[in-house]
């Protein structure tokens, strides 16, 4: 029995290896159209591969996977991410479990799961063919006239491909005096599309361009669809306080700015907002509603930053809630994320058997990976994706 996999990345390879570990007798063939492999893994988490997540933060499968949330429901009762934790250590790749979940192997850099892709798929035997592109896959089939009893389609996302777009990239804004604070990290905030129900929270940070960190990168994936149909144009809202209500944040300014009435308000930093960025937010509630740095009139009264605390009026401290929860501003297009590239889209999961992967229209066809219209959000929950469905395919083949 022969089986050809379509791509060479993370999900090619884990399918290659699962599938030739459970059926030692299975001719394995790799075919992959550049002369490189896993280059997305080795990008991934700046070099160091963000390879999965404990998930122990995850209540719902929806709040990280935008779309595929239900069949990788079912497909983690086989081989979820304990499981992944479980086969990497087991395949001698130690790892080690950030703070915030994330997982990556102990010698920080993503060549240590690549030279255990590489060399576990050498010593089974997985034949590996470069600058070899597959444009019809089906056609390799036995059935088709092909050599092949089974074709897995492993080749991830292309916004190229019909109804792919990009997901997970950072917002380029129109907003030239936000950038003058490029390097700024938010610990909490909340970024929302006016008008839509589309919101993330998260850190956030402030670039020459605009905005990245995972507030960002959420948003980005929740949503890519609406993003690209307004050709990456889009108002933006911030809160820089992160999910507290505006009740909440004008109970705990008044609460700051009492218990400190004789400070300057210049030199109180509430809600572990730094010197730099409560300056600039001030001087936009000194402004009155227009904060987003754009071109109408400025009407100069006594610096907001001189006054103390206690010399606050209402309109000052509404301003700044204002400026605090509801900071407008406009993207203006989007920016590749490093060298990382995640798509929204693919082949449709109600075209393929939820257990298996296989095509309903052509049998001996199986899909796994970005190929299928899954995506998740940062932090090592596309390659989750990615082992769960390779270890579904090779499962199935392996009961043929």
């Amino acid at each position: 029995m022969k089986l050809a996999i379509i791509g060479g990345g993370a999900a090619g390879f884990f399918l290659a290896i699962n599938a030739k570990e459970m059926c030692p007798e299975l001719d394995v063939i790799i075919f992959e159209q550049h002369n490189n492999v896993l280059s997305k893994l080795k990008a991934s988490g700046g070099g160091r591969c963000n390879c999965t997540n404990t998930f122990a933060q995850v209540t719902d499968l929806k709040q990280v996977y935008p779309r595929g949330a239900g069949l990788l429901k079912k497909l983690f009762k086989q081989f979820g991410p304990q499981d992944a934790y479980a086969w990497f250590e087991a395949h001698g790749v130690p790892l080690m479990v950030q703070p915030d979940q994330r997982v990556f192997p102990k010698a920080q850099t993503s060549q240590a799961l690549i030279d255990c892709f590489v060399q576990t798929a050498q010593r089974l035997g997985v034949v590996l063919v470069l600058g070899k592109r597959i444009a019809h896959p089906k056609t390799l089939l036995r059935q088709n006239g092909g050599s092949f009893d089974f074709v897995a389609v492993t080749s991830g996302g292309t916004p190229h491909k019909d109804g792919c777009v990009p997901s997970l990239f950072t917002f380029a804004l129109e907003d030239a005096a936000l950038h003058e604070l490029a390097g700024t990290t938010v610990p909490s905030a909340r970024l929302s599309i006016p008008k839509t129900s589309f919101a993330a929270t998260g850190a956030l940070l402030i670039t020459h361009k605009g905005l990245s960190g995972p507030a960002a990168l959420t948003l980005s994936s929740y949503a890519a669809r609406y993003l690209a149909d307004c050709r990456y144009r889009s108002p933006l809202q911030i809160n820089w306080v992160g999910e507290k209500n505006t009740e909440l944040v004008r109970a705990q300014l008044k609460e700051v700015f009492a218990s400190h009435a004789h400070k300057q308000i210049g030199n109180v930093h509430p809600f572990g907002l730094s010197t730099k960025l409560w300056g600039y937010l001030l001087k936009c509630a000194q402004e009155g509603t227009d904060s987003s740095a754009s071109s109408k009139s400025r009407h100069p009264g006594l610096d907001l930053t001189k006054k103390r605390c206690g010399e606050l009026s209402k309109k000052d401290s509404a301003h700044i809630l204002q400026v605090l929860s509801t900071y407008p501003c406009q993207i203006s297009s989007r920016v590749a994320y490093k060298e990382e590239f995640v798509t929204c889209g693919g082949i449709p999961l109600s075209s393929i058997n939820n257990v298996t992967l296989e095509s309903k229209e052509t049998p001996g066809l199986f899909y796994a990976g970005e190929v299928l219209d899954i995506d998740g959000i940062t932090g090592g929950f596309n390659f989750t994706a990615a082992w769960s469905c390779a270890y579904a395919v090779a499962t199935a083949l392996s009961k043929r």
